[in-house]
């Protein structure tokens, strides 16, 4: 089947049920992903700055723009000036510099706060108790050009179902505290990104609004030495 076939087969299932779908092109040319937008697609993650930045001057403008990976700080400046959506915010030095760099092109940034669910110790992500102290803290209190709209987290890889089930929930539970105690008064704050191709189905049972397919999408990924670059 072809990128947009693919596509197409979970825009229909995904999109009907009012779940943003994320198609993850990394490792992927700009020729896929123009392939994907002909298609209708408009949102697409990546997880290499390099490679997004690349792909963002070759491609239309209205492309919606998700940075999904791992984020040092001292990469947050090239992306400033496009990206839609920073998912993996692990740390309130990143989210600090990410207010900064936002200010600087008189933007405010949509962030997710990436929450550690799963039992992997190679996964990034804040402790339940960090997000909240980071919520809580005057640093953050203070920023004027970031805007938490939500949590974001990755169940554990090689989970039996009801483990990734009961992390999803976990997160589902992390949400619905942080929306009554820190954002009760706006709307703004209402996403949960979880779930990708092999799990999806179980986090949009789980309450999920955002999820991550991309080889399902386009394909066995074609590797690029992209971190040589970074």
């Amino acid at each position: 089947m072809s990128i947009a076939d693919n596509l197409l087969k979970y825009k229909n299932e995904i999109e009907s049920q009012g779940i943003k779908l994320v198609a993850v092109s990394k490792n992927h040319p700009a020729e896929a992903v123009m392939e994907a937008y002909e298609a209708g697609q408009r949102v697409f993650g990546e997880n290499l700055v390099q490679e997004m930045v690349d792909k963002q001057t070759q491609l239309p403008a209205d492309i919606e723009w998700h940075l999904i990976g791992h984020l040092q700080t001292n990469k947050v400046k090239y992306i400033a000036p496009f990206v839609k959506l920073i998912e993996s915010v692990d740390s309130l030095k990143l989210l600090k510099e990410i207010d900064k760099q936002a200010a600087k092109h008189q933007r405010i940034i949509d962030c997710l706060l990436q929450i550690y669910i799963a039992d992997e110790e190679s996964k990034f992500g804040l402790g339940f108790d960090e997000a909240i102290e980071l919520l809580r803290s005057e640093e953050f209190a203070a920023m004027k050009n970031v805007r938490i709209v939500g949590l974001m987290g990755i169940a554990t890889n090689t989970a039996q179902e009801k483990q990734t089930i009961a992390e999803f929930n976990e997160l589902k539970v992390l949400f619905d505290g942080i929306k009554v105690s820190f954002f009760r008064n706006v709307e703004y704050f209402k996403e949960i990104s979880m779930g990708m191709s092999s799990d999806y189905k179980l986090a949009i049972a789980e309450g999920s609004t955002m999820v991550r397919i991309g080889s399902n999408i386009f394909g066995k990924r074609v590797i690029k030495h992209w971190k040589n670059k970074e």
